[in-house]
């Protein structure tokens, strides 16, 4: 079945469309932070927020330690022994590693 030329023309606008939205907003949550900072700043009520490394390390650890063995064991299953197996191992992985660098860290902390 042969698609008409006004539909692949719809079809390959989409993610322009998606892509570009994606950036409007950002530019706008960006400028908006921006200028609520120097308010903050110019009224001497500026405080400035600590990042916790060990915390952030632990939940990225979990989220993409578990998302990645549910698409290990997906993709597993559904494909075998493929390359498309990586989609699932490289977040499993990374998930391991930031669980590994959140342990180290916090018995070396001690």
């Amino acid at each position: 079945m042969s698609r008409s030329n006004a539909a692949q023309v719809i079809i390959a606008l989409i993610p322009i469309v998606g892509i570009v939205m994606g950036a409007v907003v950002v530019f706008f949550y960006l400028l908006w932070s921006h200028r609520r900072k120097m308010t903050l700043i110019r009224t001497e009520q500026w405080k400035e927020k600590t990042f916790d490394l060990l915390t952030f390390s632990l939940l990225g650890g979990l989220l993409l330690g578990a998302v990645g063995l549910c698409l290990t064991v997906f993709l597993a299953i559904v494909g075998g022994r493929n390359y498309g197996l990586l989609g699932g191992i490289i977040p499993l992985s990374s998930g391991i590693a930031l669980l590994a660098f959140f342990f180290i860290r916090r018995f070396e902390n001690r």
